[in-house]
């Protein structure tokens, strides 16, 4: 039977997170992301039957095929790039995680404009100022976070970042502090900014100290591909 250890992994994924934010010292909840790319929609039900209730998808076509042979009522998130042409198939999707630039932002506010019921959307942050990695500068979202409250079409619920591919603990909370900076930015000017979208299977649990309230985890739960 495939995942058949997910019931204890999970369990032992919300243990690590309960002693991750007490150590951090932030009273916040967590929200646990299964991410199910490149696994079949049989991940996402064994996601469900341990508790789980948010599964995240790289790829719109990828997440639009598992919706179809999906019957439990997860919470799908959008966490990869998303193409501006791609936002119309965006409608069972809960929380798009990559507003990653202006014209993107733009074309989210149209589309739900046009279906009648704002988009959520996390602005993506390159807070490890990587030029592999996408998202907005904090020199860059400042004068974007003024531009955005004018947008009827999108909802922005907060940020994600990915921060560097590395074992130091250092560069890593700077990247996550860097992330709640650009909340607090988004915040003062009138946001319903409460989320904070930063940590993977290698590094979870620094970014829950750092006060991640999303955590978006692959291998941790389902192993490696």
């Amino acid at each position: 039977m495939p995942f058949l250890d997910l019931v204890e992994r999970v369990a032992e994924v919300r243990e690590r997170i309960a002693a991750a934010a007490a150590r951090g010292g932030h009273q916040h909840d967590v929200t646990l992301v299964a991410v199910t790319k490149t696994h079949g929609p049989d991940a996402v039900r064994a996601a469900w039957d341990a508790g789980v209730r948010d599964v995240g998808e790289n790829r719109v076509q990828e997440a639009l095929e598992k919706m179809e042979r999906v019957e439990v009522p997860v919470q799908w998130h959008l966490i990869g790039h998303l193409q501006r042409n791609k936002t119309k198939f965006l409608d069972n999707v809960a929380l798009v995680h990559s507003l990653d630039s202006a014209r993107l932002a733009d074309a989210l506010s149209d589309y739900g404009v046009s279906r009648g019921r704002t988009v959520d959307a996390l602005v993506q942050v390159n807070a490890s100022g990587e030029d592999s990695k996408g998202g907005y500068s904090l020199e860059e979202l400042v004068p974007e976070a003024e531009r955005l409250t004018s947008l009827a079409g999108v909802r922005v619920c907060g940020v994600m970042t990915m921060a560097p591919f590395t074992s130091d603990e250092s560069a890593l909370r700077a990247s996550f502090g860097a992330a709640r900076a650009a909340r607090a930015v988004l915040r003062e000017v009138g946001h319903p900014a409460d989320a904070l979208s930063m940590g993977m299977s290698n590094d979870y649990e620094l970014a829950v100290e750092e006060g991640a309230t999303v955590v978006r985890l692959g291998t941790a739960l389902f192993g490696a591909r």
